[in-house]
């Protein structure tokens, strides 16, 4: 057993991963099935250490303590921070250049304007990526349009790190072709920062997707909520997909994870044939 298993010293304990399990899905409706204490001493660990702590357990002990305040949220956001890296699983983007954003653009070329939203999208890097896609096979035909790519997440201090636009060696080694690289980043230490053209192209805000979404929302012409689904309950799915609905242009086109479907769900949408993609379009 790993030294975060449930038998290891001073690991949390079955009662404070209920605490940890309930306050999560009271504030994302994001659902720690049992099992998954391991996950949360990891995400935890360091959270504990940053407040004196020497044990999730004592960190437990506090939030009950304090009742609601900046920890728990800061536990919140440590627990539903989703992995994530550049163009991950080639197929929806290549998807997205070759069948998705050709028809969309024959489609809107009377009203020049594009609308790209990347639902949960924590550090930045599936943003970017769609940014890429569009610089490097759309540069011409979307000359002159009102083009915006809109990432969000519940998680602030993740965005942060999505707007500045900065990685690791390690983060850019994973996923990014080295030519995009040259191409598109800036050397900044012993980071890489994403140059500014394409860091004015994508906004950040911070939206739970288990909550009532803001009635300012665009309607988007693409959605990317690729991984996201598997996290919540089914009630919670239904809702959500339901929330895009209203979000989706007509004619636009959703991706969804390669774990994920719409099947029992939602049945407004219908599965669109492009080989592992996971892309749905709305019934007419």
């Amino acid at each position: 057993m790993s030294a975060l298993g449930a038998g290891a010293a001073g690991a949390i304990d079955v009662a404070e991963f209920r605490f940890i399990s309930e306050l999560v899905r009271d504030r994302s409706a994001i659902v720690l099935e049992p099992g998954k204490e391991y996950l949360a001493e990891a995400r935890l660990m360091p959270l504990a250490r940053r407040e004196g702590l020497s044990r999730v357990g004592d960190l437990v002990t506090r939030l009950k303590r304090e009742k609601d305040g900046p920890l728990h949220r800061r536990v919140v956001e440590a627990m539903t921070t989703n992995e994530t890296s550049f163009f991950r699983d080639q197929a929806p983007f290549a998807a997205l250049r070759e069948v998705v954003l050709p028809a969309l653009i024959e489609k809107r070329r009377q009203r020049r304007r594009l609308r790209i939203w990347s639902a949960a999208a924590s550090t930045g890097q599936e943003a970017y990526s769609i940014a890429m896609v569009l610089a490097e096979s759309f540069a011409r035909e979307l000359a002159g349009w009102d083009v915006r790519i809109i990432g969000t997440d519940l998680n602030a201090e993740v965005l942060e790190r999505a707007r500045e636009g900065s990685y690791s060696q390690l983060e850019v080694n994973r996923g990014l072709p080295a030519a995009m690289l040259v191409k598109y980043f800036e050397r900044a230490g012993m980071s890489w920062r994403i140059g500014s053209a394409l860091r004015e192209r994508v906004e950040f805000r911070e939206l739970n997707l288990a909550e009532r979404w803001p009635a300012s929302l665009e309607l988007f012409d693409v959605i990317f909520m690729r991984n996201v689904l598997i996290y919540f309950d089914i009630p919670t799915k239904r809702t959500i997909l339901g929330q895009v609905r209203r979000t989706l242009a007509p004619d636009g086109v959703l991706f969804l994870g390669a774990a994920e479907t719409t099947l029992q769900l939602d049945d407004h949408f219908e599965r669109i044939k492009v080989e592992r993609a996971g892309c749905y379009g709305v019934r007419p």
